[in-house]
């Protein structure tokens, strides 16, 4: 069945005296040209066809998008690796030990947390649990909980561990920042690093830690908290 459409155009006027030039301007005389075409437009199956499997298409990856949203959520074997980043922050208070990885380290205030307030295993349990799909530290180990009052963070370490060999994986690798004004850390990273790489039941290499200062700003930069971040690749066995 064919159809035919009618168009006009519009003719620019010749310009007057004490009119306003204008590209398209129809006044004060203006002249409208009617132009008579028609365009044949006939429906066809094919087209209908086309448009159906591009809607098929189109469903078919939506369908598999969120097919694999659901199923990333849970730890599995199918996937070669995973990676996870865990961030941590405490408010440094005086008459508390300041613990970073497991090591006690000499400063006038430490982390004010209902465990041990190790910033930095903290951190990196999140990752690993981020990296498995799994919830948080604070939701498996809440603070609302009286017995992890006062507990050392490597009981949440060496949980975090069992669930990542449980789940078939094992550390590719780890880098982890600290962030402190003070004290400075160089003196004790190697010994941070060592006990990180036998919590984890990892070779040394594959542990990075680095530390920085907040250049004096906030209270990080004021000596008033201790901030860490992590990210871990975990390689299937």
């Amino acid at each position: 069945m064919a159809t035919r459409f009618y168009s006009c155009s519009l003719i620019p006027a010749r310009p007057t005296s004490g009119s306003v030039l204008n590209k398209y301007s129809l006044l004060p005389n203006p002249r409208i040209s009617i132009t008579r075409r028609h365009t044949t437009l006939v429906s066809s199956s094919s087209s209908s066809s086309s448009f159906t499997l591009r809607a098929s298409v189109s469903s078919a990856a939506t369908s598999t998008a969120v097919d694999g949203t659901i199923s990333s959520t849970k730890p599995s074997k199918s996937l070669p690796f995973r990676v996870g980043h865990g961030f941590d922050l405490h408010r440094l208070e005086p008459g508390y030990p300041l613990i970073i990885g497991g090591i006690d380290i000499p400063h006038d205030r430490g982390c004010e947390a209902h465990s041990d307030g190790d910033v930095l295993l903290h951190c990196v349990v999140d990752a690993i649990l981020g990296a498995l799909g799994l919830p948080d530290i604070g939701q498996i180990f809440p603070d609302s909980d009286p017995k992890w009052k006062g507990a050392p963070s490597s009981v949440f370490i060496k949980e975090a561990v069992r669930l990542m060999h449980e789940a078939g994986y094992e550390i590719g690798n780890l880098d982890a920042t600290l962030i402190l004004q003070r004290p400075k850390l160089s003196p004790h990273k190697g010994v941070i690093k060592a006990n990180l790489s036998e919590l984890l039941g990892a070779d040394p290499s594959v542990v990075n830690l680095k530390a920085k200062t907040h250049e004096k700003v906030d209270s990080l930069g004021e000596n008033r908290s201790i901030a860490a971040h992590t990210v871990v690749l975990l390689m299937r066995k």
